[in-house]
């Protein structure tokens, strides 16, 4: 019995040290501070579809004939096994994940693809924020926990967040669709849109419209939260912005 009692004092005290030494011992890790690494991917149809899982994801569009990847991927684990990063293409699918199993860890990675012109791009994202800049042609961005922002782009969009905010910058895009589940959605254009649907379960919806003669029909509704609306409106408009929010305020503004 007094052996027992013993070997379990010491494997908590084991415990105790290696979780002080994890603490003390290891900064947070920023993957940026990493090495980098490349490589190309051959693509055969016009639509990339990309898998990511735990990183950070960057898209771009670039004059390239191969999708294009730089990585960078830091971590430390006690008592398990990573950072373990895994990229490969199948099927027009690139995936990109990092996985980190161990008792305390603490890994980080990002991912920035240079997408071939004229591609379509559809992510399917798991616990990591998404951004796309500069595309002229259609995306799909979904992450499950992780903020989606797109910038400077005109091709149509389908943007959703499971936990996270969604956020669009100086777009030209004539078709928006954005659903967040728990996050602030956020859209600016710079041209007018034919249609803008969002919608959010917790989280307030502010959509910021060109200025100018354009009227628009505005479907605006907050359930829990105040409703403004500062742009010509006329329900019989081709210009169709819908905006509904279960908890949170709805904003449809233009810059006259």
């Amino acid at each position: 019995m007094t052996v027992a009692l013993r070997t379990r004092t010491l494997i908590a005290s084991g415990g105790a040290l290696l979780l002080g030494l994890a603490l003390t011992g290891c900064g947070s890790t920023d993957p940026g501070d990493a090495p980098a690494e490349h490589k190309s991917f051959a693509l055969s149809g016009k639509t990339l579809t990309i898998d990511s899982g735990h990183t950070s994801l960057e898209l771009v569009p670039a004059d390239v004939r191969k999708v294009e990847v730089t990585r960078h991927v830091d971590g430390w684990v006690v008592l398990g096994n990573g950072p373990d990063p895994k990229w490969k293409m199948q099927d027009d699918t690139l995936t990109l994940q990092v996985k980190c199993r161990a008792v305390i860890s603490d890994c980080a990675a990002q991912h920035r693809v240079k997408v071939p012109r004229g591609v379509a791009v559809v992510v399917k994202g798991d616990n990591g924020k998404v951004v796309a800049s500069g595309f002229d042609t259609p995306l799909t961005l979904h992450a499950d926990n992780g903020k989606v922002t797109v910038r400077d782009s005109s091709g149509p969009l389908e943007l959703a967040s499971d936990n996270g905010g969604i956020v669009t910058e100086g777009i030209s895009a004539k078709s928006v669709s954005a659903r967040s589940d728990n996050g602030r959605i956020r859209l600016g254009f710079v041209s007018v849109p034919d249609l803008v649907d969002t919608e959010s379960d917790n989280g307030g919806i502010t959509i910021d419209l060109p200025g100018g003669s354009v009227r628009y029909a505005v479907d605006a509704v907050a359930h829990n939260g105040r409703v403004s609306v500062d742009a010509p409106r006329s329900d019989n408009s081709s210009h169709v912005v819908k905006a509904r929010s279960d908890n949170g305020q709805v904003t449809v503004r233009s810059a006259n």
